[in-house]
């Protein structure tokens, strides 16, 4: 056990490879000193034993206590952003609780996939024994990004009578039409990538200075450690699996007080808005970030979101008359025109919010396409038949700002895809809300997809994409029955953009992007189709100037300490053109270094590699491999492993293999070859 107690402030350099930074002002003190619980037992009621970290006030009596309950190692994965973050929460009289789900750091069990029915029902029981430890209220609250932001609103829908609210970071109503899975019904490449995160990142065992046991237990999360991307694959309809954990399939079991926040810059940045439209006193908040905790948000600004949870926190699980009750529904970051900058450290714009939601100040503004253009219609007939290579500028499905990854200047894209665009604007538009897309179209062949990207574009004809939308044209009627498309069978198909804030500058104009692929965010139809688009129109959220500005608290965070930097971040991000083939290559490699955290000696590093390739004109040339190896050591304890992974698509399946191999030491002890396909249905 450790107290924290110091008597300085400073500010800490959060640092990122390719020089990105995030600059909080952090505290060593407290209104409470803090004890530091390292690995405290938390026992299920069938045996398993749950490893938790817990930092309490000393000296306080009983408080609420906070839960975060994530799969990423408290021990050497989140351990910097964790010490950030607990200490300073647990220092304004909370108790901070950061648990690992069974089978991931050093919890016991095994981990068959995300969300299950075992890792809910343990966040139940953590939750029932933390209000009844005696240095605990009664009150729990549960926070997450990600996958504890998912978590957290799925315990919030079983309805666990201890929890009391909850604040999610970057997370989804919705398991299918908004996770990293699927969008509008569309295979995403992230599919197969964070499958082969979660098979890495799933294969460390547990610290022996905590478990004796950490052999056998490893040896056992090895054998059981899964392949998922041929599960979810195999899932290409909302059935009952993605049902499953999606709290849009009934917002009323959410009872308890919900903040949300998202990034603009982020794939989940539709829930806020969904959830405070559907759940009664839930509040959101959207910035221009990144996949991060908004006081660690990048680009700027960053917001104090430690100072934000405390106040959620003192109002509902210390009933402090606050009036957070009050706080608009909507507050977000409207951003405005500025030239493409994939790895930006700042995003201009201004904050704004919106009492209630959907806000008075939107009305809808139609804009019918016609021949080449957005807002004027005429008769046209466009042709989509995009090369297989479009969509290099996409950037990933959501960036971690390790790596400048973000959507860049879309001018090849445009260039590649058939473009309807308006006049340049005599004065400024603001859009708040999604837009929606309607077409009338026909298909050559039975599978297929289109894409959506509203884009500003400046005078100089540099393209910054404001939002986009996809709808897989099985789904065209429904999502939970899709159908195959009748080639030559003329259908009207309508489909939502993703959320925006945004205003674009006079002088700048509108322009909707369509294509038919878009790799690698989306995995290729099986043959190369061609749409006939012969009309459409394009429904936008015009907002009204004037709302409310928002001036959101600086970022504040505990002071991390302990960390010792034994090799350097690095990451790189090349587009290959082989001009002998035509096959155009993707290569991501990324270092996160090697770091010791100085008060239990663990060393920890973390390499990747994805290579993602296409042939302009061939869908059935799409592939992609990745390796991933984790290192962890500390004297002349060390261990690796080790995952290779790949897919590839015929006419009729998808193939997905892996590989995963662990060493202890010098000694190969463990080696695995999965080898799978899946079954093209609707994909």
């Amino acid at each position: 056990m450790r107290t924290v107690l110091a008597t300085n402030t400073a500010t800490q350099t959060l640092n990122y490879p390719n020089s990105h930074e995030a600059i909080i002002h952090t505290f060593a003190q407290f209104p409470y000193a803090v004890t530091d619980q390292a690995d405290v037992g938390i026992i299920m009621s069938d045996g398993c034993r749950l490893s938790a970290r817990i930092w309490r006030p000393i000296n306080s009596g009983p408080v609420p206590a906070v839960l975060e309950y994530i799969p990423y190692r408290k021990r050497d994965g989140t351990v910097e952003r964790d010490e950030i973050i607990h200490p300073y929460v647990a220092g304004h009289g909370f108790a901070c609780v950061r648990v690992d789900i069974r089978g991931n750091g050093d919890s016991a069990g095994v981990m068959n996939d995300e969300y299950t029915l075992q890792e809910l029902a343990d966040a139940c029981e953590i939750i029932e024994w933390l209000a009844k430890q005696p240095w605990c209220s009664g009150n729990v609250g549960m926070m997450g990004k990600s996958w504890g932001g998912f978590n957290a609103l799925q315990t919030a829908f079983l309805q666990p009578s201890a929890l009391k609210a909850v604040i999610a970071v970057c997370a989804t109503a919705d398991r299918f039409g908004d996770d990293i899975h699927f969008k509008g019904g569309c295979l995403l490449g992230e599919n197969f990538s964070w499958a082969s995160v979660m098979l890495s990142y799933s294969s460390r065992p547990a610290d022996p200075a905590l478990r004796p046991d950490w052999y056998a237990d490893w040896l056992a999360r090895l054998d059981a450690n899964p392949w998922l991307a041929p599960r979810w694959a195999d899932f290409q309809d909302r059935n009952a699996y993605w049902q499953h954990g999606s709290i849009c399939e009934d917002y009323a079991r959410i009872t308890v007080p919900a903040l949300v926040f998202g990034g603009w810059a982020d794939g989940y940045l539709n829930a806020p808005a969904a959830i405070i439209a559907q759940v009664p006193g839930a509040k959101g908040i959207v910035g221009p970030w990144v996949h991060l905790y908004p006081h660690q948000g990048m680009p700027g600004p960053a917001i104090g979101f430690l100072q934000e949870a405390l106040r959620w926190w003192d109002r509902w699980l210390k009933s402090v008359p606050n009036d957070a009750e009050f706080d608009p529904a909507y507050r977000v970051y409207m951003l405005h025109s500025a030239p493409p900058h994939v790895g930006g450290m700042q995003r201009t714009g201004h904050w704004i919010s919106a009492q209630v939601w959907p806000s008075p100040r939107i009305t809808r503004h139609i804009l019918d396409l016609g021949d080449q253009s957005l807002g004027l219609a005429s008769v046209f007939s466009a042709r989509i038949q995009t090369p297989q290579h479009l969509g290099l500028a996409a950037g990933k499905y959501f960036s971690v700002g390790q790596i400048d990854d973000r959507a860049g200047d879309q001018r090849d894209d445009d260039a590649l895809s058939v473009c309807f665009d308006a006049l340049p604007l005599d004065q400024p538009l603001q859009l708040l809300g999604a837009a929606k897309l309607s077409l009338r179209l026909t298909s050559d062949q039975p599978l297929g997809f289109v894409v959506a990207r509203l884009c500003d574009v400046a005078p100089d004809g540099s393209s910054v994409r404001i939002a986009h939308g996809m709808l897989n044209l099985c789904h065209r009627k429904s999502m939970e029955f899709p159908e195959h498309m009748q080639p030559g069978q003329v259908v009207d198909v309508c489909f939502d953009l993703d959320q925006m804030a945004y205003q674009l500058s006079v002088g700048h104009h509108l322009r909707l992007a369509l294509s038919n692929t878009y790799w690698p965010f989306v995995w290729p139809s099986p043959f190369a189709a061609t749409l006939m688009i012969s009309a459409g129109r394009l429904d936008l959220p015009v907002h009204r100037d004037g709302a409310d500005v928002w001036l959101p608290p600086p970022p504040e965070g505990a002071k991390a300490v302990g960390h010792r930097v034994i090799r350097a971040a690095s990451a790189s991000r090349l587009v290959e053109i082989d001009q002998i083939t035509g096959m155009q290559t993707l290569q991501i490699d990324q270092d996160s270094g090697a770091v010791e955290n100085l008060h239990h000696g663990l060393i920890s590093a973390e390499i990747s590699k994805e290579v993602w390739q296409i042939h302009p004109d061939d869908p059935l040339s799409s592939q992609s491999a990745q390796t991933w190896e984790q290192q962890l050591s500390r004297g002349s304890w060390a261990v690796r492993t080790r995952s290779k992974t790949q897919m590839t698509a015929t006419a009729t399946h998808l193939q997905m293999q892996a590989e995963l191999t662990a060493w202890h030491g010098k000694t190969r002890i463990f080696h695995r070859v999965f080898n799978e396909t899946v079954l093209r249905r609707f994909v």
